[in-house]
């Protein structure tokens, strides 16, 4: 690793033991990486380059489904960024959360394409390490036989069979352990499936022996690219780099800064509580943490804390589906209609019960310019905009049927009869006549931890070979 050269990253505490990692995207493939000031991170010469590619935020049809959310096309582009410059360079690559789920399905699919793009640009042949997060649904029905409660999360009861029942894949989140793992084989580039975001940077930073606290706040600050500096830019290269002192920020892009405040607003960024960030092994505890902008785009933190956990226990993450899915949308302009929306959202659903029954769909109504974001958190409900779009989510076991609902619960909406309307124009309009065939719908079905006696037990590792 960096031997104090100096080169792409300042030595903080004058030490000359760092680990310096180049992150180019904060979830690689979603939006493709801005090779500007991903190549400029790149001429600093950093230790390792390192993405993380998944995220819970694209809702559960990917999981379910088994399928990416990102273009092929993007993750294509953004592995052949990485893969060529870390490789030019001789540095390792890892990605972490393949394919936006951490599937098994996923990860074969990006081992295939790092492959590829070996052959491809000839590049001399090299250690391609990948681990699997996916956890058989037998293996978790047999803990909760013999009473290993699978302990839910956010408010969710144990974890119950009924639950399993309900689920079409499960990941568990990998923390550092199988990137160490595959890094001590002589990995040159690792693939893995469901990870910690902070485990992905923490990961070689804990190898080489770096203080716990540090290395996972570096992994926290780091995972979301330049999200930790400001203006805002999307997704630019930013390079970290971790001493036996302190973790040092500093973004690619010239026009970017990372400051005490950007710094900061991104380590407190996705939780319930901003000071605590939460793994397998324990807990990285932020409210220590000082923060020191040391030049005029770089800031430096020192007094992270990372506190071990009484008992390993894995986040496992789980999704099914529940049928298929079409879409229908109507806009309302009219005052009248606005006023009495839910009145006209009565009449559509009584027509629909009145051909299909009570029971065996779904039917789901999103009044945006109300409250189709928040739903009943929206303070502004009572008060809705002069105009409104109403998305009508029908699902039903089958496509057909599917469309069938959609397409009576729109349309009905511009048959509704109001008080005191003579006229028979209706009032809403259509953006077209027909519904949309839109992704299955699902459903999480899991948000629990499961203990582990071996922090890789959940997780396979293997070895194979890419390039020429």
């Amino acid at each position: 690793m960096a031997d104090g050269d100096g080169k792409g990253g300042r030595r903080a505490g004058g030490t000359n033991r760092s680990l310096r990692i180049l992150n180019p995207n904060g979830h690689l493939g979603f939006a493709p990486i801005k090779t500007g000031s991903f190549h400029r991170g790149l001429e600093e010469r950093p230790d390792m380059v390192a993405a993380d590619s998944g995220s819970g935020d694209v809702g559960p049809v990917p999981l379910a489904t088994d399928i990416a959310s990102s273009p092929r096309e993007w993750q294509e582009h953004d592995l052949e960024e990485m893969l060529v410059g870390a490789r030019r360079l001789g540095v390792p690559m890892i990605v972490g959360s393949a394919g936006d789920t951490g599937a098994n399905g996923r990860v074969d699919e990006f081992v295939a394409i790092v492959k590829r793009l070996a052959e491809k640009h000839r590049i001399p042949a090299f250690k391609l390490g990948y681990f699997y997060s996916e956890v058989d649904r037998e293996v978790l029905s047999r803990k909760i036989a013999r009473g290993d409660a699978v302990k839910g999360l956010d408010g969710r009861p144990d974890l119950s069979d009924a639950d399993l029942a309900a689920t079409d894949h499960v990941v568990a989140m990998a923390d550092v352990h199988p990137f160490i793992a595959l890094l001590d084989q002589g990995a040159d580039v690792i693939i893995g499936g469901r990870s910690s975001d902070a485990a992905i940077f923490a990961a070689p930073a804990i190898r080489m022996g770096f203080d716990k606290g540090l290395a996972y706040y570096y992994g926290k600050v780091l995972e979301c690219s330049s999200f930790c500096a400001e203006p805002y830019a999307g997704k630019e290269s930013v390079i970290g780099e971790v001493t036996d002192e302190a973790v040092t920020v500093t973004p690619m892009l010239e026009m970017q800064r990372c400051t005490v405040a950007s710094v900061a607003g991104h380590a407190m960024y996705e939780r319930a509580n901003p000071l605590y960030e939460y793994v397998a092994t324990g807990t990285l505890d932020m409210s220590r943490c000082h923060y020191e902008e040391i030049d005029a785009r770089s800031t430096r933190v020192t007094g992270p804390k990372f506190v071990p956990a009484k008992e390993v226990r894995f986040k496992i993450e789980g999704a099914g589906r529940v049928g298929e899915r079409c879409v229908g949308m109507a806009g309302v302009r009219d005052p009248h209609t606005i006023a009495h929306i839910d009145q006209v959202i009565d009449w559509s659903r009584r027509h629909v019960r009145e051909r299909f029954g009570e029971t065996g769909y779904e039917l789901h109504y999103n009044v945006f310019g109300r409250n189709g974001i928040m739903g009943d958190l929206e303070p502004l409900k009572d008060r809705p905009g002069h105009e409104l779009c109403v998305v009508v989510q029908a699902v039903a076991p089958t496509r057909e049927m599917a469309e069938a609902v959609a397409i009576t619960a729109t349309r009905q909406m511009f048959y509704a009869r109001l008080p005191d309307v003579k006229g028979t124009a209706g009032g809403v309009s259509f953006l077209f006549d027909e519904v949309m065939h839109a992704s299955p719908a699902c459903r999480w079905t899991i948000n629990h931890t499961v203990r582990a006696d071996d922090p890789l037990e959940l997780f396979p590792l293997h070895m194979t070979t890419a390039g020429v």
